[in-house]
């Protein structure tokens, strides 16, 4: 057996067959991995650190394939005569480092699902505002009869495209950083980069490394491409070789506008959705009309309900600083915080005159207490809780009518989530247990 090293190189399919390959992570993209690998006649071991990470069921059903599953913490005999690993987004390279036969290229599962991709493609990447860019792309190109594919990091991975044999006219991929840690061979037609601050760096080395990984969405790009940078990043990209594609640098220079994607950040994004666009004969008229009929993904500055003239809004998705400050910049409402989570990077104390100026309460739940009380003790009533279903009843008996209510954690949902959309979820959940008690009542409760 052997198949061939990448090598930072295009992956041949053909190389697959009979190739003996570890996917580590056993979520949708590994699955996936998994599923794709076989199919091409690979030898294939999917490997999940966590012992319940498939059931007896899907083990079935990947063994019917020759999937050999392993599951429970990493060791040597799970990458034993590995010639290549598929590492699912999320999962740093380190956590497997110490059991990896020398040599063992490592690969992204977007890496993999490339050698099969001959269509044209949009990228999206930055620190926030991924998902919100990707979705908008998307609607655009649909609404113009453009059949596209979204996913990537969100939603759908790519491999799950290979698999179902479709035939888009572009691929509109949402890439993380951790993906482009070990995707070596994507060449977008236009790649977006909106934003970068400090985060992950409970997964990447230090931000050299996680800066490093952006910029590498365009390493392939050739003149006949596009690359879209915002223009905070226009200091950190001048006079460097980023890419041999054209380079637009962009704000909001349009100013359009979404009835649901409040706030300047998201002008931005709006923006970079038209640039990136424009390649496939948008015009701005036809852009903003798409604009206009958007509807958000959940969880992103989602209006849940409003009860007594006290406006609660899930933006889940905010795990970083960065997105809590483009949350803060949103509303002109005050605003009763709804904070906490797993750290994973970022000084809170960078947007501390912008929660003394808007933010009535703090309220925080689960981990990272110590950090915040830190960072906004001496500026901000903060009262914590340990759960977010109790923190949601006490933030509400905080407001007063003409004020908001806004999830927006700042950190990731690790501590008490499977998930930032789990989180969400159980946001609108205690939010609707409020039922229609005024919130007058609320705070009487609480006293």
């Amino acid at each position: 057996m052997g198949c061939a090293q990448p090598a930072r190189r295009p992956l041949d399919p053909a190389a697959i067959k009979e190739c003996r390959v570890t996917v580590v992570g056993a979520g949708r993209s590994g699955r996936a991995a998994a599923t794709l690998v076989s199919r091409a006649g690979g030898v294939v071991r999917l490997t999940d650190a966590d012992s319940g990470a498939v059931s007896e069921a899907e083990r079935r059903k990947f063994s019917a394939q020759g999937v050999d599953i392993r599951t429970g913490p990493h060791s040597e005999q799970d990458f034993a005569e590995a010639e290549m690993v598929v590492l699912s987004p999320g999962i740093p390279e380190r956590q497997i480092a110490p059991f990896l036969p020398k040599a063992t290229p490592v690969i992204s599962e977007l890496e993999l699902a490339l050698a099969w991709v001959q269509e044209p493609i949009m990228a999206v990447t930055g620190t926030n505002g991924k998902t919100t860019t990707v979705s908008l792309l998307a609607h655009i190109l649909r609404t113009r009869g453009i059949h596209c594919f979204e996913g990537g990091n969100i939603g759908t991975p790519l491999s799950e495209y290979v698999l179902a044999g479709q035939e888009a006219e572009v691929l509109v991929l949402e890439v993380s950083s951790f993906q482009l840690q070990h995707t070596f061979s994507l060449r977008p037609k236009v790649g977006v980069w909106l934003n970068f601050s400090l985060n992950h760096l409970d997964h990447h080395q230090d931000v050299e490394e996680y800066r490093a990984a952006k910029r590498s969405l365009f390493a392939n790009q050739t003149p006949t491409d596009r690359a879209l940078v915002h223009a905070s990043l226009w200091p950190e990209i001048r006079g460097t070789q980023l890419t041999r594609a054209h380079i637009t640098v962009f704000d909001r220079e349009h100013g359009f506008t979404a009835p649901q994607l409040p706030g300047a950040h998201n002008s931005s994004n709006l923006e970079a959705a038209y640039l990136a666009c424009a390649p496939w004969g948008i015009s701005v008229q036809a852009a903003q009309e798409a604009f206009s009929s958007y509807i958000p993904h959940p969880h992103r500055l989602q209006g849940v309900r409003e009860i007594n003239g006290v406006l609660f809004v899930n933006d889940s998705k905010a795990t970083t600083v960065h997105a809590l400050q483009a949350a803060l910049h949103s509303f002109d409402r005050p605003i009763h915080l709804l904070a906490g989570g797993r750290y994973k990077g970022g000084d809170l104390r960078a947007v501390a005159e912008l929660i003394q100026r808007q933010v009535r309460s703090v309220t925080l739940f689960g981990e990272s207490r110590e950090i915040f009380v830190q960072a906004w003790e001496s500026i901000v009533p903060m009262h914590w809780l340990p759960n977010l279903e109790d923190a949601v009843v006490y933030a509400a008996g905080l407001a007063v009518p003409g004020d908001m209510v806004l999830l927006s954690p700042a950190m990731s949902s690790f501590d008490l989530f499977a998930n930032y959309a789990a989180r969400g979820e159980a946001f609108i959940r205690a939010v609707e247990g409020l039922g229609d008690k005024g919130i007058g009542e609320l705070r009487d409760s609480e006293k």
